[in-house]
Parts: C-alpha cells; sequence; structure tokens
C-alpha cells in the first residue's frame, strides 16, 4: 500500500509540473493579447477609490519594485535592513483579489471554440490585472501573490504564476479583507454546493465578488450524436452513450440549472455573474466585470 501511495504522489508531482510547464509557455502570449484587449477596453476606464474612507493606518509590509518611492516609511524602514510601505485602511479595502481556475477541466477546447478555457480565464484576469493596475489598484492572486499597487502589475502577475508549480483547485481566501472585490474566473462545473460554500466563504469576509463563467460553446450546445465517448478530465473516468442526442435536452436542464442557481445566489447578495463563451470575445467579459466592479449597488448582469 505504501508503494502504491508513493506512487500516486510522484505521478500526481509529475502532472502538475507538466500542467506548470504548460501554463508557463502559454502566459507570455497571453499577456500580449491580455494587454490588447485592455488597451481596446481602456476608453472609460477609471479607479474605484474613494477619498477620505478610512484613512487610518492599516499595517506595515515590505516595498517591492515598481512602487512610489514617496509611499516608503522611512522611520520604520531604519529599524531593520528591509524598507516598507505604509498602508492606509483605504487601500486595503480596495484590494482586487484576481483568480483563474487551475482545474484540469479548464483545460478543454472543443472543435468549434478558438481557444481552451483556461487560456480565456488566464487573459481575462490578466487584462484586468493590467487595467486595475493602471488605475493604482491594489491586486493579489490568492496562493500565488500578496496584494500590491503597481504600473507592472499584469506583468509581475503573469511572472509569478508562471513559476506557480501546483496551485489549489479552490483558492484560500482567508487573508480578503471586508469591502475587497474579488474576481472568480472559472467554468464552475464542480458540485454547485461545493460553489456556494466557497461563495460563503468571501461573503462571510465582507468582501463583494464577481464571478466570470467561462464556457465552451460544445459544453453549451452539446452538439453530440449518435455513439460518443466522454471523458471526466478530472478523474480520467470514461462514459460511452450508444445515442448521445438522446441526452441532450436533459444535459442542457442540468447545465442551465447549475448556471441560473448561482446567478440567483449573486443575485440576492448583490454581486455580479457574467458569461464568455470562448467563441465570443475576451473584452466582453472585462466590460461587464468592469460595469459591475464600478456599480454603486445592485447587480449588472
Amino acid at each position: 500500500m505504501a508503494a502504491i501511495g508513493a506512487l500516486a504522489q510522484k505521478t500526481a508531482t509529475t502532472d502538475a509540473l507538466a500542467r506548470a510547464r504548460q501554463r508557463a509557455a502559454l502566459l507570455p502570449d497571453l499577456l500580449v493579447e491580455a494587454r490588447r484587449i485592455a488597451n481596446t477596453t481602456n476608453t472609460g476606464w477609471h479607479g474605484r477609490r474613494k477619498s477620505g474612507v478610512g484613512e487610518t493606518f492599516w499595517q506595515f509590509r515590505p516595498y517591492t519594485d515598481g512602487e512610489a518611492v514617496s509611499r516608503i516609511d522611512w522611520r520604520r524602514s531604519a529599524r531593520d535592513d528591509r524598507i516598507y510601505i505604509r498602508d492606509q485602511e483605504w487601500e486595503a479595502a480596495h484590494t482586487v483579489w484576481l483568480w483563474a481556475d487551475p482545474s484540469a477541466s479548464m483545460l478543454y477546447k472543443s472543435d468549434i471554440a478558438q481557444v481552451s478555457k483556461e487560456s480565456r480565464a488566464l487573459v481575462v484576469v490578466l487584462a484586468l490585472a493590467e487595467l486595475l493596475s493602471r488605475s493604482g489598484e491594489r491586486i493579489a492572486f490568492p496562493d500565488v501573490t500578496e496584494p500590491t499597487s503597481a504600473a507592472n502589475g499584469a506583468e509581475r502577475l503573469a511572472t509569478a504564476l508562471s513559476h506557480a508549480v501546483d496551485l489549489p483547485k479552490q483558492p484560500d481566501f482567508g487573508k480578503v479583507r471586508r469591502f475587497s472585490d474579488v474576481v472568480l474566473v472559472s467554468d464552475f462545473l464542480e458540485p454547485v454546493n461545493d460553489t456556494l460554500a466557497l461563495l460563503e466563504q468571501i461573503a462571510q469576509r465582507g468582501a463583494r465578488a464577481h464571478l466570470v463563467e467561462i464556457y465552451d460553446p460544445a459544453e453549451e450546445d452539446f452538439p453530440y450524436k449518435r455513439r460518443t465517448e466522454f471523458v471526466d478530465p478530472e478523474s480520467g473516468a470514461v462514459l460511452t452513450i450508444g445515442r448521445a442526442q438522446d441526452y441532450a435536452e436533459e444535459y442542457r436542464r442540468l447545465f442551465f440549472a447549475r448556471r441560473e442557481t448561482l446567478r440567483a445566489y449573486c443575485r440576492r447578495i448583490g454581486w455580479s455573474y457574467t458569461t464568455n463563451r470562448t467563441d465570443r470575445l475576451a473584452s466582453e467579459a472585462l466590460v461587464s466585470v468592469h460595469l459591475n466592479m464600478t456599480a454603486d449597488q445592485g447587480t449588472r448582469l
């Protein structure tokens, strides 16, 4: 049994390294694409900070390259060998946490799609990072980067993601503070109760979330006919169906019911839910998320 366990652990490690290398190879091109999309979407984009809200001291944190020298607290820095930034409470209140689902299901790309779900999710996250950084927002990626305000935020995030070996399937939002924004970009194909439990964690921390569902056109349309073999990308389980078209109606019912459950949850607590097909433009999701993030109240869907 110990040998089997060691083999399984070795296989998981190998798979994680392969995914990490694949992600690292994609990121340079995805960063270029994200900047192109950000440039076309930049008109009308502005920061969301409000002066005078919570201007009391919050914390000291280490200085990172790209931040304004004027924000350095020299008195605190003189105590040891590190340089520190003095964060105010209002800055912490407007941190934006960005997350792209690293699950195996995100690798899916049908013949009628332009890109994989993973590529689209990363482009949306990097484009958001680019625009938010230009506006002076603090951005972070759970389990990968700490909240940071820097002009080159998208590049820094892409570099950090390219070095991340084993990203957890569910992010740790333990550092999310009240009044922060959280952007979740995923296919949300996990059991809906698992997703709702994750959303409850964010809600309990007093943050506001914006969900972006990335999906392949084949996942929505279910164009399969006759004998079809389906493979679960998470477990590797195989299901072979003789007449796939007989299951299309029930499949679509379940597919849209899951989406409507999540959308209704978001609507009820004032969050937003955006959908983006991989045969559509990524900029459509970007514009929608921006409108929802800048809305004073309610949900823009």
